[in-house]
């Protein structure tokens, strides 16, 4: 007979922990060498379920009972492996070095036409390219610095007042850009005016969605505050994200004097065009790698309670997972924006019968999107290795599972973080073109659009950390709801959700 359950001691990794009868046992994960410390939990031993077998299986059935397995110090989770060491997404990957390995040579190239056009000193060309390295340059990198130390402060505003910041950034990308239109119609310039527009028409529908979601920002900031907690235990968690910034910086100075020397080439806007293209990417790729280690750092955390090394998991994320964050920053804006589309046509359609159909068109290609490409995927790639479109089904399925469809689809994260981007990107505006109005009035409308750009990347960047942190919290609460790391905040939304139904979004009105 099995001895009784009080009185058996579990063995993990070594070690065997007994407490007055009441069993508890250590887990343990080992890793690779210099990776992580382990934090130590003392969590309740389950106690196996009674099985009845028939009298002829009676001697195997005990002798299963008796034979309890031991784990091996790198035992591979039924999710996927800690520690894998396969690339995911390679196509993906050599895709984007060949891009990087491209634009570089197009920078280096333009980059050398604008010094020999400077060099020619008696050439027309060579005059308009002083001119432009003298009043265009300048107001760009000004506005790249500007953004950087704007994104230092939301960061910081952010981990130090969650709540406070969620209203905050809602109404101040309303005011910034609205301010940052009309200064761009005072200017009384034809290309100025066309942007001015466009600024104001954004800032009006931004003032409208803040009035949308006014009841889903006290519950944002709620989950800003709790997921935001454990970035104290790792000093060093913004070392990445600061150093993408950097490289960003860097990487944007080169670009801006790449442009300058491309005027000059054949067919100026289609090459202008191609190297805001490329830059784009390639910021996007430096924000999602910056994720990509914060994911690894805190869903570990969440899932097994271990103190990560960020270094280590930032080598994995510009390794063994930078084909998924190449695949996933050119997928995720684009599913992002179609999110947005279809949630306006669902509040516009109305009794138009042809609004009608392509509101529910787009929210049934967005629900069969979601499934196979969503930015929670990203903290199940760092986690466990998992290509992009795996682990965007397996986020999905466990918010499928655990009856959570309607709480992420109403999470305002993502768009807290874009409105952040926004307004730094209206503030460089305001600055940049200022700045040129008054030295050379005439390109006030390019630098202020590459002010805007710019001030939005360096931003994102910067978010990339709290953005994270959420992610994690709501993909390792639907993995393990019964965490002791977690409280009853999203128990107890979910049960608001079920009861009367607050939080209706336009993809469940669509399923339902």
């Amino acid at each position: 007979m099995e001895p009784p359950a009080a009185e058996k001691e579990e063995k993990l990794g070594g070690e065997t922990k007994s407490d007055g009868g009441d069993r508890k046992k250590e887990v343990v994960v080992d890793s690779s060498p210099g990776e992580m410390r382990v934090s130590r939990l003392q969590t309740p031993h389950p106690v196996a379920p009674i099985q009845v077998a028939p009298p002829a299986a009676a001697t195997s059935a005990t002798a299963s009972a008796g034979y309890q397995p031991t784990p091996t110090p790198h035992q591979v989770d039924s999710r996927g492996s800690l520690n894998s060491k396969v690339y995911t997404n390679q196509i993906s990957l050599l895709l984007f070095v060949f891009h990087l390995l491209v634009a570089g040579a197009a920078m280096c190239f333009f980059s050398y036409k604008g010094v020999q056009g400077l060099l020619d000193f008696s050439s027309p060309r060579a005059r308009k390219e002083r001119h432009v390295l003298k009043f265009w340059l300048p107001p760009i990198e000004g506005a790249s610095v500007l953004s950087i130390v704007l994104a230092f402060v939301w960061q910081k505003a952010v981990r130090l007042y969650p709540t406070v910041m969620v209203h905050f950034i809602l109404w101040a990308s309303f005011f910034a850009t609205m301010a940052a239109g009309i200064l761009l119609l005072c200017f009384s310039l034809p290309a100025t005016d066309g942007l001015g527009v466009a600024l104001i028409a954004f800032s009006i529908g931004a003032g409208l969605y803040t009035c949308w979601v006014t009841r889903r920002v006290a519950f944002t900031g709620q989950i800003f505050s709790l997921a935001l907690r454990p970035v104290t235990k790792f000093p060093d968690l913004n070392g990445p994200v600061y150093l993408m910034m950097g490289v960003g910086f860097l990487w944007i100075s080169v670009w801006c004097f790449a442009v300058i020397g491309a005027l000059n080439f054949y067919y100026p806007p289609l090459t202008i065009l191609a190297l805001v293209l490329s830059l784009a990417w390639t910021a996007e790729v430096m924000r999602n790698v910056a994720n990509l280690t914060v994911s690894r750092v805190i869903a570990l955390y969440y899932l097994r309670g271990m103190q990560t090394n960020t270094q280590f998991s930032f080598q994995r994320a510009t390794t063994i997972n930078l084909g998924s964050a190449c695949l996933g920053s050119l997928f995720v804006p684009s599913i992002e924006a179609l999110r947005i589309i279809a949630r306006g046509l669902n509040l516009l359609e109305g009794e138009d019968e042809f609004l009608f159909s392509c509101a529910h068109c787009c929210l049934r290609v967005m629900h069969s999107i979601f499934r196979y490409g969503n930015s929670w995927a990203f903290v199940h790639i760092a986690a466990y290795g998992k290509g992009f479109v795996q682990a965007s089904m397996s986020t999905w399925g466990l918010f499928e599972r655990n009856k959570m469809e309607e709480l992420v689809d109403s999470d305002i994260t993502s768009a807290v973080c874009f409105l952040t981007g926004v307004t730094s990107g209206a503030l460089s505006l305001i600055f940049a073109a200022s700045w040129t109005f008054s030295s050379h009035k005439h390109y006030t409308a390019t630098v202020s659009l590459l002010a805007f750009f710019v001030g939005y990347l360096m931003t994102r960047i910067g978010m990339a950390l709290p953005h994270a942190c959420v992610a994690c919290y709501y993909v390792c609460y639907a993995e393990n709801p019964t965490s002791r790391l977690f409280d009853s905040t999203i128990k107890e939304r979910l049960s608001k959700i079920e009861r009367d139904g607050t939080v209706a979004t336009p993809r469940r009105i669509a399923t339902t």
